[in-house]
């Protein structure tokens, strides 16, 4: 899915360089790392064999972690419970691979400066990446921040047994960095998704007879009143509400007039308005009963005064609002959606990443830390 990210930018040039020699061996052990996570099938559910592979990791650098399910998390070495926490959080779920792959989706294929293979774009190499800056990080003393990295499961079907279910177990998070592909630019806001069930009734009757009360035109006349820009307030970042009507079902046959009339509206919201303020206004506005599916997946933002964010801005990386959903959705704190990579490979047939990507998604991801830690 496409979230308009800016266009890739260089690195600023004010920040301290990292040494040459420890950003190339962050790199080579990320992308080995991803290489193994690509082998790996880990689809939505079935992430069992990945995790595995992520506490093997932490294992042999004798990172101390914890896994719940197929989620595994960790913290930095001298964690201060005083002191403020941020979370590093990617998924390493995948989608079904689609027919038109032309490789073999699960095999590791490097070429031309790219790394083919399902996950690698979204969102291995966001993950890893991350990965690489805890580790960077892990044994340092005298933090201003704690760090906890999750590595988290079931993000691509915004499951109930990913980074939701593992949350009480982490400390209380101050803010988050959620790993997508978005070039490494900053998604200070993203919007959130309601999806609403509506039911229009009527009353049944022979449709050549002036009887029967149809269902349809009182779907068309809520549809109608959805479609007139209902929501006024418009986010600086994200732009307008916006609802979508998707799916519509109706009759039975030609000569029955329809007693009831479903459809099902999209809505992507705003920090403007809360989920429950969305629900409330449709109610109050249409005839139809309005059932919504889940409140879980809220907009999200954090502030562009935000230290972290100020850091980006430091290192030449432009901020955006994100019409698509992540994890980012179920924190509630202040998150900036940012990792290596392109929104527009996600979920395509003979998905890659550059590997360059990867090495400068590490040097940035520890730039912009190093800025406030």
């Amino acid at each position: 899915m496409k979230n308009n990210a800016p266009k890739d930018r260089s690195i600023g040039t004010k920040s301290k360089p990292l040494t040459a020699y420890s950003l190339e061996t962050q790199t080579e052990a990320a992308i080995d790392l991803l290489k193994r996570l690509i082998a790996t099938p880990s689809l939505s559910r079935e992430e069992d064999r990945t995790a595995a592979l992520i506490e093997q990791f932490f294992r042999q650098r004798s990172i101390p972690y914890k896994r719940t399910k197929n989620n595994v998390w960790t913290h930095n070495r001298f964690f201060d419970p005083a002191k403020p926490t941020l979370l590093l959080n990617s998924h390493h779920d995948t989608v079904k691979p689609n027919a038109s792959w032309t490789l073999d989706p699960f095999q590791p294929i490097e070429r031309e400066g790219k790394l083919y293979g399902l996950g690698s774009n979204d969102a291995g190499g966001c993950l890893v990446s991350l990965i690489a800056t805890f580790c960077h990080f892990y044994d340092k003393k005298d933090l201003a921040y704690n760090i906890v990295m999750a590595a988290t499961a079931e993000e691509e079907i915004s499951g109930r047994e990913g980074l939701e279910m593992i949350l009480p177990e982490l400390p209380p998070i101050d803010f988050a960095i959620v790993g997508e592909p978005t070039q490494m630019h900053l998604a200070i806001a993203e919007k959130g998704l309601l999806v609403l069930d509506c039911t229009a009734k009527g009353k049944s009757g022979h449709a050549a007879r002036d009887e029967g009360d149809n269902a349809i035109y009182y779907a068309i006349k809520d549809i109608a009143w959805l479609t007139s820009n209902p929501f006024p307030k418009v986010s600086p970042t994200l732009g307008p509400v916006k609802l979508s009507v998707t799916i519509i079902n109706a009759g039975s046959q030609h000569n029955v007039v329809p007693d009831t009339c479903t459809f099902t509206v999209d809505v992507r919201a705003t920090e403007q308005y809360t989920l429950e303020e969305i629900i409330e206004t449709i109610r109050k506005n249409i005839r139809s009963t309005v059932q919504p599916r889940s409140i879980r997946l809220k907009p999200s933002s954090i502030p562009l005064d935000h230290p972290i964010v100020q850091a980006g801005m430091a290192l030449n990386r432009e901020t955006y609002g994100s019409p698509t959903t992540s994890d980012q959705a179920l924190l509630d704190c202040p998150s900036l959606k940012c990792g290596p990579g392109h929104s527009e490979r996600s979920h395509t047939a003979d998905e890659f990443i550059y590997l360059r990507e990867i090495e400068q998604g590490i040097e940035l991801y520890i730039r912009m830390l190093e800025q406030i830690l």
